[in-house]
């Protein structure tokens, strides 16, 4: 019987030094080491570190377990690097990647861009603190970025990476090395008290445009804390938690996939998505902005003891989408007129409920409101790691700020999945969206895919006289639903939905009948970005002008109950849920704008039921 070794990962261009390529074992762990290629890297086979050529496994040197080709490019892998289980590679792309070997097959998580302007990354040094440095390249300086604190904590001038270098950090004091000019320079610097004191760390660099709550995760030991996302101006998706106990806000994990800014985000829970009770959390996280950008990641929150947050968050990018990368792709696109670059996604909504009887493969809809005009449609496959556009409708005519999916079933089982969208001219069109959602899978057969046009909205509602910025839907128990929804105008308009089923040839299909409509102008004194349906009488609103308020959905007519003022300027958006403890049910929200606040909004005494869990209103 032959001795089997551990596999070990090598990365295609890496630098050539000896003190770099060298392998340093520990146990089982894989090490890095370099060598030549088209950027390519992968677990090969095993090799020893002590033992000679001859009794190294012949057929190991000859045959990789996974390779990943132009992993980072022409340009190729700098460095491999091994930390708790996941393997990291960093390339003169500027960015570096985070992988794992699942199935003896090297798997991508996720990628990272550390900062603007650094594209040529060496190496990644992950400190004892907890801290990750990169180190790499801007123009002919050398970088050191800490990823905590996300500034350049070094820059040295050097005259670029085409030079022998090294560099080492410790808790005594830091020391870089290089050789110019024939010369070998020093720079050394001793560690010294920090005499910066943070108040309050950031979460991010500017303003906070969207934020959802992925749910609450109790671990042993530690205080409930809850698991937001937020985007930003700043280009960047944050996974963090939020405690009430200590009301602080600790970064779990940053996302900076999106080249422009980040204006939306959905989750897609369902059955085997939603997590694992008190151990983990886990869904399906879409973001989407600027460029007419969407990307998918899939989320995975469990208890950490060990952690400040208590809690470890695996992120695995799934899939992503762009509009105008069909067209780039195209030879003679120089002849066809490309979408608009300025192209924004507003909002999105997850379609809820699609069964596996409607399609034979499993998928995942969402729909985007798009500044364009445009309504569309998207299908998810997530293990083809594939995101499609399926149909698209341009009735608006003008930039739609916001759109709902809901599901409705009928008393024989047949599901009917409705959209409601809001564009700047106060207008909400509902739509059926079933057809094109069961005609997802032969669409996305075809190689040169023709996106059907989405028919005629059922019914359209004039409940504005500007734009609609916030939009929420919920069913009664009745079985209509309710559609609140808040303008640029400081104006709440409510009406009662009925659907229906058309007896005539004509009407034959979905129909739907506004049973009730209540309009509150002047609700706010400014822009309502937030509205939400916390009973049939009971909705919360908050706008710009930093009020959130309760208003009692009585017969005609909306009156105010209560208005507590928030500190967050600037309001961009809200999420709601409730928590139910203690016989008494209570509703929590989050907003955001410039900075991100959680309050309490209200609550009221219920029967207490045996498993009941805290849900999205």
């Amino acid at each position: 019987m032959g001795r089997e070794w551990p596999p070990w990962c090598c990365g295609g261009r890496s630098r050539s030094a000896p003190a770099r390529t060298a392998p340093a074992w520990s146990g089982a762990a894989a090490a890095p080491c370099g060598g030549r290629g088209a950027g390519t890297a992968g677990p090969c086979a095993p090799l020893p570190c002590a033992p000679p050529a001859a009794a190294w496994p012949r057929a190991a040197t000859t045959s990789p377990l996974s390779v990943l080709f132009g992993l980072h490019g022409k340009t190729g892998v700098t460095s491999v690097t091994i930390h708790r289980g996941y393997i990291y590679s960093t390339g003169r792309d500027g960015v570096y990647r985070q992988l794992r070997l699942r199935d003896q097959q090297l798997e991508v998580l996720q990628k990272h861009r550390p900062c603007k302007g650094l594209q040529w990354i060496e190496e990644l040094h992950f400190t004892s603190d907890g801290d990750l440095l990169v180190l790499g390249f801007h123009a002919d300086n050398f970088v050191v970025w800490s990823n905590r604190t996300s500034e350049n904590i070094h820059c040295i001038p050097c005259g670029g990476g085409h030079r022998s270098w090294s560099y080492f950090s410790s808790p005594l004091g830091e020391v870089f090395a290089f050789i110019k000019s024939g010369d070998v320079m020093l720079y050394h610097r001793e560690a010294e008290p920090c005499e910066q004191q943070v108040l309050l760390e950031s979460l991010h660099g500017r303003e906070i445009t969207c934020v959802r709550r992925l749910g609450a995760m109790q671990v042993p030991g530690r205080a409930t804390v809850n698991v937001f996302v937020t985007g930003s101006e700043d280009t960047t998706t944050c996974v963090l938690v939020l405690s009430q106990n200590s009301r602080a806000a600790v970064p779990l994990a940053r996302l900076s996939d999106h080249i422009s800014s980040v204006r939306t985000l959905a989750f897609a829970m369902g059955p085997g998505d939603e997590g694992f009770g008190d151990e983990g959390l886990s869904a399906l996280l879409f973001s989407a902005g600027g460029r007419a950008q969407i990307e998918c990641y899939r989320l995975l929150c469990t208890g950490d003891t060990a952690a400040q947050s208590a809690v470890a968050c695996q992120v695995m990018h799934v899939a992503s989408h762009r509009l105008d990368k069909h067209w780039e792709q195209k030879k003679n696109r120089h002849k066809l007129v490309k979408m608009d670059p300025e192209t924004r996604y507003m909002s999105l909504s997850v379609v809820s409920g699609t069964s596996t009887k409607q399609l034979p493969t499993p998928w995942k809809f969402l729909a985007a409101a798009c500044s364009d005009g445009s309504v569309r449609i998207f299908g998810l496959l997530e293990a083809a790691h594939k995101l499609v556009l399926v149909a698209e409708s341009f009735h608006h005519q003008r930039c739609v700020l916001k759109v709902e999916a809901f599901l409705h079933t009928w008393a024989g089982g047949e599901r009917r999945h409705l959209l409601c969208s809001g564009a700047t001219d106060g207008s909400i069109a509902f739509w059926d969206i079933t057809g094109p959602i069961k005609d997802a899978v032969s669409i996305a057969l075809l190689t040169q895919p023709i996106f059907p046009a989405l028919e005629a909205p059922l019914v359209t509602v004039m409940a504005h006289s500007c734009g609609v910025n916030s939009l929420h839907i919920r069913q009664t128990p009745e079985g209509p639903y309710l559609v609140a929804s808040g303008s640029d105008d400081g104006s709440i308009h409510v009406c009662l939905l009925e659907v229906a089923l058309g007896r005539a040839e004509a009407t034959a299909g979905t129909c739907l009948q506004v049973l009730e409509r209540v309009c509150r102008p002047c609700a706010h004194a400014a822009h309502v970005t937030g509205i939400r349906v916390l009973r049939p009488d009971l909705l919360l609103s908050a706008s710009v002008d930093q009020r959130l308020t309760l208003w009692n959905r009585c017969p005609g007519e909306l009156v105010p109950l209560s208005t507590t003022f928030f500190h967050v300027p600037d309001l961009a958006e809200l999420d709601c849920w409730e928590v139910e403890a203690g016989g008494e049910l209570r509703y929590y929200c989050v907003l955001c704008g410039q900075g991100l606040e959680m309050l309490s909004a209200g609550s009221r005494t219920v029967r207490p039921k045996k498993g009941r869990k805290d849900k999205q209103p």
